[in-house]
């Protein structure tokens, strides 16, 4: 049973944080289907630059109450490490993945090794993987549970948000965040100071769902990358560009994910909408339970990924001089 301080966290009402217009048009009102918790909540598309927010949005502090302990990616983050296997073997089955499929939202290809910051690191899995390459690593992570296992095995983190993460003493050499961009509040600013930790060699390697989609028009409300709250903007290639532009980035290249993940999940919360929820709720899990046998779907993800159709993108940027 969810807490009353859940179902009453605080919403706002605020404008577009790329253009500062409050005109909008509705796109969907959906729910939270990946925790359960309470609420409905609208998406709308900001009538000026058609950048597309959740709104009214939880607080800065009322949305911790969409993060419970249980959240998946703290727990799918957390590191394993497995004394049998080499790492540099594990890098190699890593780098002929990527090269076969391209499915890792966290595929860092072969660069010199500097200094990294991982925002939203979760568990940490990451970080220990760049770390045991040569990399020297830190992160931001807003759960304290999450940053906890983090300082377990040594790495510096901050616990917060990245608006309250203090200067660096030095620039990064690298800046990433899976998946992580569409929660943050003002991503206009926050990437702003992240280009002020920067030098014009910096990397910035960030991956967010991809919301012009077919995904989002065909499933609705259903679509799996929605993930209502928590997710506050959702962005297409343009409308990231434009905010990455206003932060002081410029994109260098964009990579369609080859998954049929979503796809699958999303079918399956249709399925759940529509009163099948035995079928439904088997749709959902299927990803996890097939095994190597997924690799046989890949075909099907890279040509969805040639037509940007996946529904997650991975984006490199550069500071635009």
């Amino acid at each position: 049973m969810h807490s009353q301080k859940m179902t009453c966290s605080d919403l706002e009402d605020v404008p577009c944080p790329l253009c500062q217009s409050k005109e909008a048009d509705h796109v969907l009102t959906g729910r939270d289907l990946i925790n359960s918790m309470p609420g409905r909540f609208n998406v709308i598309r900001c009538k000026s630059c058609n950048l597309m927010r959740t709104n009214p949005r939880p607080t800065k502090t009322g949305i911790a109450d969409y993060y419970p302990d249980h959240y998946g990616p703290y727990n799918n983050t957390k590191i394993k490490e497995n004394p049998t296997t080499s790492h540099q073997y594990k890098r190699f089955r890593a780098g002929i993945k990527n090269f076969l499929f391209n499915s890792r939202t966290t595929y860092i290809p072969r660069c010199k090794p500097g200094r990294l910051l991982e925002i939203g690191c979760a568990s940490g899995s990451f970080l220990h993987e760049m770390a045991l390459s040569g990399w020297s690593v830190q992160g931001i992570e807003f759960s304290k549970k999450a940053a906890q296992e983090v300082e377990k095995m040594g790495y510096p983190v901050f616990n917060g948000s990245l608006e309250r993460a203090p200067q660096p003493a030095s620039p990064f050499d690298m800046i990433v965040g899976w998946m992580v961009f569409e929660h943050l509040h003002n991503p206009v600013s926050d990437l702003a100071k992240l280009r002020a930790w920067s030098t014009p060699d910096t990397w910035l390697v960030i991956s967010v769902p991809n919301a012009s989609d077919l995904q989002l028009e065909l499933f609705g409300d259903s679509w799996h990358d929605l993930h209502l709250p928590n997710h506050l903007f959702h962005f297409t290639p343009k409308t990231l560009g434009n905010v990455l532009s206003a932060s002081g980035w410029k994109i260098h290249s964009i990579h369609h994910q080859r998954t049929v993940n979503n796809l699958i999940v999303s079918l399956g919360n249709l399925m759940i909408s529509k009163g099948y929820r035995t079928f439904g709720s088997s749709l959902i899990k299927l990803p996890g339970r097939l095994g190597k046998l997924r690799y046989l779907l890949h075909p099907v993800g890279w040509i969805l990924s040639k037509f940007g159709q996946t529904g997650r993108m991975t984006v490199w940027a550069k500071i635009n001089e």
